[in-house]
């Protein structure tokens, strides 16, 4: 069975498949903000869709993470770095692409297990 969570006309922002989760893309809370702030805003919002859909950065298996500029890879990472738990590192590409808003630096799509 297939649940979609938060479902509108164009995307689910939660689909459960199987013990999958995956969540649409996510970006910050607020876009006038630095590298550093987006990226952690936008993990604030993974870490309450994961726990809303029964989940935990400890079981993220993939993340693809976009960056507007490359120049921002050394402090999203720091950001990542800080937020990731040690040991629980998923599986991760991170590329530059063009963003929705031009204020917005990054993106994340993340793919994560239910935990059990």
């Amino acid at each position: 069975m297939i649940e979609r969570i938060e479902t509108g006309a164009r995307m689910s922002r939660i689909v459960k498949h199987q013990g999958t989760i995956y969540l649409c893309g996510q970006v910050c809370a607020d876009a006038t903000k630095d590298i550093t702030e987006q990226t952690q805003t936008m993990l604030d919002k993974v870490d309450a869709l994961l726990t809303q859909a029964g989940s935990d950065k400890e079981h993220i298996l993939s993340a693809t993470i976009y960056l507007k500029d490359m120049a921002d890879f050394a402090p999203m990472n720091a950001v990542w770095d800080a937020w990731i738990p040690q040991g629980f590192a998923p599986a991760r590409a991170c590329v530059q692409a063009a963003m929705a808003r031009e204020a917005l630096l990054v993106e994340i799509s993340v793919i994560a297990a239910e935990k059990v």
